[in-house]
């Protein structure tokens, strides 16, 4: 079967990869499999999710070291994804949510990339791994020395997917409504509303090569063949959509999975949590709801069911991806990453997407895998960030960090389980409060969370303010966050530990403005 990245496009983008050289001597670095994941919880089965379908992620982790401890800098996907590739937390990198973008808040930064690039290697990608939103038009041309492709032409057998969905009436009318409203994107999304045309999920009994993530990864494994041809390394960047709304896979990843069996959340709102630390879920409902909320059980479960098919619909290309390197022998030439952007609220707390500081919102998967280090197959508690990435495929590589990182090298961690390189973890959210701006940062430590609200304007690029709120959660007692903590006097010497530590990395998070 032919796919169209057989196309003139495809075509340039080989011919530039073979034509590109350099001076340094590059035969002895590893080369970097950098494999983002969009709004996925850590929901794998090698993390202790038992009912969950990941037999490929868990040959991963076996390779490698997985972070059950990690966290997002920022829960939603424009503001993760700059942290991560510029190496700055957030009131640095000063990117909220999707403005201004990367470079207009620092002209000068150097991305994680672009380092890559600047040190002798082939740096290109294919798929979501800089949110478009954030970047320029062209995906930050500055940390590619190929182009970067978010999209593939898709098999001329299965047509354009229309948002997201498969379904053949739901496309053909969506594409109709494309064509009649493209000049008004605003009646466009109403009128896709009235029609329900939008649902959270849908089955469909296609093969994998009909879905844009499938595509991505015959894009890849053809990309990882022309590398292995070269006597050069490479930086690559694979970024998978699913399990991002709408809940959209084959049939096959949903006959994995039973209705009936699967498990609700808890879905209180707990004891002494203030309400602004649940905010909204304005992004559920861009989509054409079969019920208000509180969903009932059934929906709950309509809902789970297809975010875990989901799941190992994209477990099943990672593992077409780590046969692919295996038979091209490049398995122990190459570093591999894969991390979610951030958490995703299932019917927890009631909440449903991220946007929170809550657990469920800001823990993300994280795997580490890398020829020859010490802790393969093992598991950390220790708390990490997906702003360690930068310096730790910096060290792994044999490459110079940059100065400016605010993050911390995890590489004593693949070398020893039990290290640990930071006693806490941050992550930063922002919310109103009577009309107010706050921002809520949050600590995480091996056991507990802490959060501690700001009144401050980040709009304004204030970096501080006096104290509104706080929140406490113990982990070992209270795994769903039941009981805010932070009033009980057991926990004061607890809670003023953990506020000490949160305001010195909150100073570390903001020396760039020193």
């Amino acid at each position: 079967m032919k796919i169209s990245t057989k196309t003139v496009v495809y075509s340039l983008l080989l011919i530039m990869l073979t034509q590109w050289a350099f001076a340094a001597d590059t035969s002895k670095k590893m080369n970097v499999l950098f494999i983002p994941v969009d709004d996925f919880k850590p929901l794998i089965n090698s993390f202790g999710e038992k009912y969950i379908h990941t037999p490929n992620l868990d040959r991963l982790a076996a390779r490698g070291v997985s972070f059950n401890n990690a966290h997002c800098q920022y829960a939603i996907c424009g503001s993760s994804r700059v942290s991560v590739m510029s190496g700055l937390y957030i009131d640095s990198a000063r990117v909220f949510h999707f403005s201004p973008k990367m470079r207009v808040a620092n002209p000068d930064v150097l991305t994680l990339p672009q380092h890559f690039k600047n040190n002798g290697y082939i740096t290109t990608g294919i798929g979501k791994t800089f949110d478009s939103r954030t970047v320029d038009e062209k995906r930050d041309e500055l940390s590619w020395s190929v182009p970067y492709r978010e999209y593939v032409m898709p098999y001329k057998k299965y047509g354009h997917q229309k948002g997201g969905y498969r379904n053949s009436d739901r496309t053909k009318k969506i594409a109709e409504l494309e064509e009649k409203y493209k000049n008004n994107k605003d009646e466009l999304n109403k009128a896709l509303a009235t029609q329900s045309l939008r649902p959270l999920t849908e089955k469909e009994d296609y093969p994998d090569i009909a879905y844009s993530d499938g595509q991505k990864t015959i894009v890849a494994m053809r990309m990882l063949a022309e590398f292995s041809r070269q006597d050069k390394p490479f930086f690559y960047s694979v970024g998978f959509q699913k399990p991002h709304l709408p809940f959209v896979a084959p049939k096959k990843y949903w006959d994995m999975y039973s209705r009936e069996d699967i498990q609700l959340a808890y879905q209180d709102k707990g004891q002494g949590i203030p309400k602004h630390a649940f905010g909204g879920m304005e992004e559920l409902h861009a989509y054409s709801l079969k019920e208000k909320l509180p969903f009932s059980d059934d929906y709950q479960r309509e809902i789970l069911h297809g975010y875990f098919a989901c799941v190992s619909f994209i477990d099943a290309q990672v593992g077409l991806i780590l046969d692919k390197l295996d038979q091209l022998k490049l398995t122990e030439s190459t570093i591999i990453c894969l991390w979610g952007d951030h958490g995703f609220h299932l019917g927890d707390h009631g909440l449903w997407c991220k946007h929170s500081n809550f657990e469920q919102a800001v823990r993300s998967p994280l795997i580490i895998a890398a020829p020859h280090i010490k802790e393969a197959g093992g598991s950390s508690n220790a708390p990490v960030g997906l702003i360690d990435m930068y310096p730790t495929l910096c060290d792994l590589a044999g490459i110079e960090k940059p100065k400016h990182l605010q993050g911390k090298s995890l590489v004593p961690i693949l070398n020893d389980i039990n290290a640990t390189v930071k006693p806490i973890e941050m992550a930063q959210y922002p919310r109103q409060i009577n009309g107010k701006h706050v921002m809520g940062y949050t600590a995480r430590s091996k056991r507990y969370r802490y959060t501690l609200w700001k009144a401050l304007d980040h709009k304004k690029s204030e970096m501080d303010g006096p104290v509104v709120d706080e929140e406490l959660y113990d982990y070992e007692k209270d795994p769903e966050e039941k009981i805010n903590f932070v009033k009980n006097p057991e926990y004061k010497q607890i809670k003023e530990e953990l506020r000490r530590e949160l305001e010195a990395m909150i100073k570390v998070g903001q020396n760039r403005f020193k």
